[in-house]
This record gives C-alpha cells, structure tokens and sequence, in this order.
C-alpha cells in the first residue's frame, strides 16, 4: 500500500452557507406551531427580528467554539454588510486561526472523525477539529503573519480590538480577504473584542514578537477591552445579545451592564438575548448557564430571552436567516462603534498630552 500523504486528506473543502439563498421564514414560523426545540427557535428567531426592528437596539454578537471552520463566515459577514450587528466579542479561534487564516488564501478540509488516526495526522502535520482537517503548516504562516503584524506597531499596550483593526488594515494594503470577518469588520467600523487574545494563534505570533523584543514590545490589555465594550454600552443604553455557544464572550458582553454601573452610569440589562447551546446548566459552567440565571446578576432581562439547545451549524442559518429574510435591518443604520472608540481614544491621548505639557 502506498504512503499517505497530505494530500490524501486535504481534498474536498468546507463551503460557508450563504443565507440569502434559502429563504427560511415560512418554516421557521411554521415552527411556532410545534413544540420543544421547533419552538424555542422559532421564538428566538422573532427575538432577533424584535433586536433588528429596534431602533434604538445595538446588537452584540458573541462567538465562541469552532465555527468558521465549519461553514459560518459568510452568515457573519453578511450580519457585518446588512448593519446585522454593531459589535462582536470571540474566542481568538474564530477571528484568528479560522477567518484570518482563510483571510490569507487558505481553506479548512473535510474531513472525518470516524475511525481518525490522529497519530498519523500529527504526522502529517494535519490538525483535526472533529471532522475538519486544517494544514499546521498554513496554520504557522498565520502566526507568523501576526508577527510581523506586532513587529510594524508603535510598542504600546493594545486592546484586542485595536490590534484586530490592525488586521484588517493589514488584509486592505495586502489585498486579502475581502470575504473574510477581520476585513468586513474594519470595512464597516464593526468592533471585534476577542478578550482571550492569546489563546489562539495570534499568541504564537506575540511570543515571537515580545521574545524578540524584551524590553518594548506589542502587549494586549484586556482590561482596555472590557472598557471599551462597556463605553459602548453605556452609549447604547439598549442593546441585545446573539450568542453563538458560551465560554468566555458570553459573559464577557454580560458583565458591561455591572460593569456600568460600577461606573455610575444609566446603563440597563440587556433588553434582548438569544442563545444557542449544546452545553448542560447542571455542571454550573458558564456556557450552560441560562439566561434566566443572568438576571439575578442584573445582567439580561427575563422578557425577550431564549435558550436554543442544539448545534450551531445547524441552527444559525435558520436564526440569523429568519432575521435576513425578515428585512428589519434595511431600516437600520449602521452604529460605527469604531469610530466611537477611536475618538474616546483621541480625548485620552489629548488628556495625556495635557497632563505631560504640565509637568514641565
């Protein structure tokens, strides 16, 4: 039998749905007349309406898990395009090893979790996420990417947000990924906050940077994230959450409302909120927390929320679907969050100034 090689496995490629093709309305509410899981997302799908309908609701998109890779970047970038969402929180795997690295020109593989010899895989220097393969290989080119990326920056503190702006403007002077996430979020001033920033790919890139130079260097200041997140709630005031699993951005966008009224600010609990989960509330982990639980923290209100229980992939192109075909966001104008905070930074850097020129 002859050697396996890559490209023995490295064939056929994951495709991203495109959500404008299927319209989806008349058997998402023919669900409503159903019951248990039909239901709920029937009844979610009509709270992301209710968000998209609200004119003076911002959407907060949260993101966590593998979904890129599996088929969701056009759904996302098409919420970017159509004024579908006004913020988005991640894990670093989506915005950095998925849709930067596809931003790059590379693609994820399909492949199978049935009978995986993941020895040989590692072998091969194949990565597996369940039953997608990726080349390890591609894979350090974007690390390296975000390397250089750090390396061409003024050594400062960053929030993630900042440096994924970076990002973008990057793919923009490169002439890349004009499909991808990172490029439409910079395009249409969408804030991308990806809190663990580190834990993906890009912390490859940074240890290289900051090995390099020890003494100044490229650093990420979640802090400054958490910050801007909330100022963009407070200016909001009325906002609604899309959250696609749990983990880390699902409490992340929960805490602004705390975290305003640390601040002394007007600041409500989120009016809306749609989960979708595969993850089981029991264990008292944070993605299978519910909604309902939230509020005793005073962070959604029990009116217009919903827990989906299923899987992504299957789900979201009925949810966010329901939400395209509807058309609500026709009437919406886009929020710029990053022009928001761009200029919150300008009044601290002007401040600073002053403080500087008055020590002298």
């Amino acid at each position: 039998m002859a050697k396996l090689t890559q490209k023995d496995f490295l064939k056929g490629t994951i495709k991203h749905i495109d959500m404008k093709k299927y319209n989806v309305v008349p058997m998402v509410e023919a669900f409503e007349n159903m019951a248990y899981s039909s239901r709920d997302l029937a009844r979610a799908s009509k709270i992301y309406h209710q968000m998209l309908s609200d004119k003076n609701c911002s959407i907060i998109l949260c993101i966590a898990g593998s979904l890129i890779s599996a088929g969701l970047k056009k759904i996302i970038v098409d919420m970017i395009q159509n004024k579908m969402v006004d913020a988005i929180v991640s894990n670093g795997a989506n915005i950095v090893d998925q849709d930067f690295f596809e931003a790059l020109g590379y693609k994820h593989y399909l492949g199978t979790p049935h009978n995986a010899d993941d020895n040989l895989l590692r072998d091969l220097h194949i990565d597996r996420i369940y039953d997608t393969y990726i080349n390890e290989d591609e894979l350090k080119v974007c690390d390296e990417t975000v390397h250089k990326i750090c390396n061409s920056l003024e050594p400062r503190p960053y929030s993630s947000r900042e440096f994924i702006w970076e990002m973008g403007k990057w793919l923009e002077k490169n002439k890349k990924g004009k499909d991808s996430v990172v490029y439409n979020a910079y395009k249409y001033g969408v804030p991308v906050f990806v809190p663990a920033f580190s834990d993906c790919s890009a912390g490859f890139g940074f240890v290289a940077h900051q090995t390099e130079n020890p003494t100044a260097h490229v650093t990420i200041d979640s802090a400054k994230d958490f910050l801007e997140l909330t100022k963009i709630k407070i200016k909001a005031k009325e906002t609604g959450l899309m959250m696609f699993s749990g983990g880390v951005p699902k409490n992340f966008a929960q805490d602004t409302v705390v975290a305003a009224e640390i601040l002394g600010a007007d600041a409500p609990m989120h009016k809306y909120a749609v989960q979708i989960t595969v993850a089981d509330e029991r264990d008292g982990a944070l993605s299978g927390s519910t909604l309902k639980e939230a509020s005793s923290w005073g962070k959604v209100s029990t009116a217009l929320e919903q827990m989906v229980y299923g899987e992504c992939t299957t789900l979201i192109p009925l949810i966010i679907g329901y939400g395209y075909h509807k058309g609500a966001w026709k009437k919406r104008k886009a929020a710029n969050y990053v022009k928001f905070l761009q200029d919150e930074d300008k009044k601290v850097a002007a401040l600073k100034a002053k403080q500087n020129k008055a020590k002298k």
